[in-house]
């Protein structure tokens, strides 16, 4: 539980906070035993205090961040035996004009902090400093004579006119216009067209040899001074890869810093957590889910057979894959889903017991939301009281499973913090909301309660907080704990929330497009043949091996399409929705039958809708049943076993067809020609 046996330092900031310690107490005690120390500047004149505690074994949260380094210099002096961990409570929560009314925020804030996050999973990336510096003119001859001496530098310069020559060629100069360019730092490889070298002779202005297409470059670093468009889709999100704009001295010079700097090993996190023998992409050649594959921003994601494959060195965690991911075969993991459930949990548990109504859950990143709530809570209003922030990594890694779970924890409104310009787009998270939206409507919580808010200015922030509706809050809130994969916890997570939905329906239908639905069968135009359970990536379609039957289980279904796409009889339609009583079924039959018995043996071996719908295909159509054969259809009725026998018995010539019309050569379509000429003369 958290907060168990944990020692928390909450100060009122030298009384620039309106802090009720009293009720923080007594909600982090209820939480997990936390027991709160109150002061006025633990930092300053009530800093020994606290050392005291640092000095003994045991957990110490200390509501401030802004002094961390100090506390934890603080602690390294008295022998590291306190674990410590931080939380801002001041910048979220007391600096604002309703920061007498934020202690249940506060002590949901300070419970939050204890939740354990998962380790982070790295990705090393080498780079042996070997940097293309690809331009126009001296700009690039110039960069790479300051990059030279750290690192093995190539100077590239595209259609280049009136470039003097360099004194001496201390690096490689060449001509050449970058056709394609893939990878990332460590791993570029460059096709370059119009490539020429230099002419030794060059004299006023470079003169350049015979040029050729085609040629390869690898590189572990590039530094782009032409201007001109990106050689890479999201660009700035490409490691490695330096683009600033020629025209702009003080951006060339940050880029040629940070170029030089790019030498070694690195280590990134690795965002995505990917098991291929869930993804619902396709099936033999059939094309089925391409949803990361349409959201990703930095091409990360490329089709790998019946899956997709993700490059960990050149995704930038956007996690909109994730997000929108709808069998559990991509699922962030920095954080992974089910931790942030535990954190948003804790959160709306103890701001209930504080006494906290209608809360509404801000998930923010750290490189714009972060800055924003704090200049919000230094230079405006702050936070509303019932605002709880919740940081993440991206805000679009936040899947339907994310924003589900604020509702059925007994939250009254989700809102996502994006930037007004973002630096990807965000039309994955857009969906997520949508489809949030629609879900939380209709299980009546409220209209508008799941919302975007796109903006970089801390009074818009707020003018749109108090603004947007706030919703029903639960009156019978989840207690379940998110543990597991991806897909378990959003079953169970939409499981609670219809439990906990002030007013519940059976069905709630969706978008086209949308990851969860049903499927039309019509049974009577089906014939069992299962092609559409062995295209099913997930198991939601199943037959029975001891009878024929088709299952269907809704709650697997991801709508990917792949039993659409496949079933010979096009007798399968997608029906997007949410169906509560279907998920908590389990397998349903779509169709049953008895096995039909062989008519000579009696042996079961097949479907009744299916052989006599060959045997209609096949019956007074085929050169083999009509005629004096019309009765060999019978053999289609029969066992494999029965069949061979009939078939010899009666003497059944294979190679019996008709001969077949004569092959017509050019000169007999000519002759036919000419023939037909004579007739109309």
């Amino acid at each position: 539980m958290a907060g168990d046996g944990r020692t928390i330092f909450v100060c009122d900031c030298e009384g620039t906070m309106d802090v009720d310690f009293d009720a923080i107490g007594k909600a982090c005690g209820k939480a997990g035993g936390g027991k709160v120390v109150a002061g006025r500047q633990f930092c300053g004149v009530e800093l020994e205090r606290l050392r005291q505690t640092l000095g003994a074994p045991g957990d110490v949260t200390i509501a401030c961040t802004a002094q961390a380094p100090l506390f934890r210099e603080a602690a390294e002096d008295m022998g590291d035996a306190a674990s410590l961990s931080f939380v801002n409570i001041r910048e979220t929560a007391g600096w604002s004009v309703d920061g007498p009314n934020a202690a249940p925020k506060m002590a949901a804030l300070i419970a939050a902090v204890a939740e354990p996050m998962p380790p982070i999973a790295l990705v090393s990336i080498k780079s042996e400093g070997v940097a293309l510096i690809y331009g126009r003119d001296e700009q690039a001859i110039e960069a790479a004579r300051r990059l030279s001496d750290r690192l093995d530098v190539t100077v590239l310069l595209a259609a280049p006119r009136d470039v003097a020559p360099p004194r001496d060629f201390e690096f490689p100069i060449f001509k050449g216009m970058v056709r394609t360019a893939t990878g990332s730092l460590g791993r570029f490889e460059l096709t370059i067209d119009d490539f020429a070298l230099p002419s030794p002779s060059s004299r006023a202005s470079l003169t350049w040899g015979a040029s050729k297409n085609g040629a390869a470059s690898r590189c572990d670093v590039v530094l782009d001074l032409t201007g001109g468009a990106p050689l890479f889709p999201a660009h700035d999100l490409r490691a490695g890869y330096l683009r600033p704009d020629p025209r702009d001295p003080a951006a060339v010079e940050r880029a040629i810093a940070e170029a030089g700097n790019l030498v070694g090993t690195f280590d990134k996190p690795r965002y995505i957590d990917f098991k291929a023998d869930l993804c619902a992409h396709s099936r033999s050649k059939v094309t089925g889910c391409t949803r990361c594959l349409d959201l990703c921003p930095t091409g990360a994601i490329a089709p790998a057979g019946d899956h997709v494959a993700i490059d960990p060195e050149i995704c930038a965690g956007c996690g909109s894959c994730a997000a929108a991911c709808p069998t559990g075969a991509a699922s962030y993991a920095l954080p992974p889903a089910d931790a942030v459930i535990r954190k948003v949990r804790t959160l709306l548990h103890t701001y209930r017991t504080a006494g906290g109504k209608d809360a509404v859950i801000l998930f923010h990143d750290g490189d714009h939301g972060e800055p924003l709530i704090d200049a919000l809570a230094r230079f405006g209003d702050g936070l509303p009281a019932n605002v709880i922030p919740v940081r993440v990594n991206e805000v679009t890694q936040l899947g339907p499973e994310t924003l589900a779970s604020v509702f059925a924890y007994g939250g009254a409104g989700a809102r996502l913090l994006a930037r007004a310009k973002p630096k990807h787009d965000i039309s994955g998270a857009r969906r997520v909301v949508e489809t949030c939206e629609t879900i939380v409507a209709g299980l009546g919580f409220g209209a508008g309660v799941v919302s975007l808010i796109e903006t970089d200015d801390p009074d818009d922030l707020r003018a749109q907080l108090v603004a947007a509706p706030v919703g029903v809050a639960s009156s019978n809130p989840a207690g379940m704990t998110a543990r597991g994969a991806k897909r378990g916890v959003l079953e169970t997570v939409f499981r609670e929330l219809h439990h906990a939905a002030p007013a519940p329906v059976p069905v709630i239908a969706l978008e086209k497009g949308a990851p969860f639905g049903g499927l039309d069968i019509k049974a009577d135009g089906c014939t069992l043949c299962h092609a559409c359970v062995a295209a099913c990536p997930t198991g939601a379609l199943a037959d029975n091996p001891d009878k024929p039957m088709l299952r269907f289980s809704e709650s697997q279904c991801v709508q990917c399409g792949l039993c659409q796409s496949t079933c010979p009889e096009k007798v399968i339609t997608l029906e997007p929705r949410i169906d509560f009583e279907a998920w908590a079924s389990g397998h349903k039959v779509m169709k049953e039958e008895e096995p039909f018995p062989c008519i000579a043996c009696g042996k079961p071996f097949g479907t009744r809708s299916a052989i006599e719908k060959v045997a209609a295909k096949l019956e007074n159509r085929h050169w083999m049943f009509t005629g004096a054969n019309a009765k060999r259809i019978d053999v289609i009725r029969m066992c494999e076993d029965c069949r061979v026998e009939a078939v010899v018995n009666e003497g059944f010539d294979p190679h019996g067809a008709p001969a077949r019309p004569p092959v017509m050569t050019t000169e007999d379509y000519l002759k036919a020609r000419e023939a037909g000429k004579d007739r109309l003369n």
